[in-house]
């Protein structure tokens, strides 16, 4: 039988990361430092949502270089409770506005909306 145990995502700045994803109803769990031959390489940040431990995990690479997005990757998809409350909260405490303004697939379904984390990750 398989699990699904987490998603990674490589994040350029933890203070302004652990906030975001706070805001959409992340709790922090624990970090973990990585040390390879004696030197702090990175830290992994992993964050649980409801009952659901350690879903997501934060690496932030202490040698401060940089990624690019890639064409492949899509989005993570995350339901909150309240998508006008939590847009407001993203554009007032990080500045972060949606792709565009939330719309329903279909007639009668969710609300969806897609946002940029810090790094620029949907």
């Amino acid at each position: 039988m398989a699990d699904f145990l987490h998603t990674m995502v490589r994040i350029t700045d933890p203070e302004t990361s652990r906030s975001f994803y706070e805001a959409l109803g992340f709790r922090f769990s624990n970090d973990m430092d990585i040390v390879r031959d004696g030197e702090l390489e990175a830290t992994n940040y992993f964050f649980s949502i409801g009952d659901h431990e350690n879903v997501l995990e934060l690496t932030f690479n202490h040698d401060r270089r940089s990624y690019e997005l890639g064409t492949a990757y899509g989005h993570v998809a995350i339901g909150v409770d309240d998508l006008d409350g939590t847009l407001t909260t993203l554009k007032g405490d990080h500045g972060i506005e949606p792709e565009r303004p939330p719309y329903q697939v279909r007639e009668g379904g969710s609300r969806i909306c897609f946002v940029r984390d810090p790094d620029r990750h949907l």
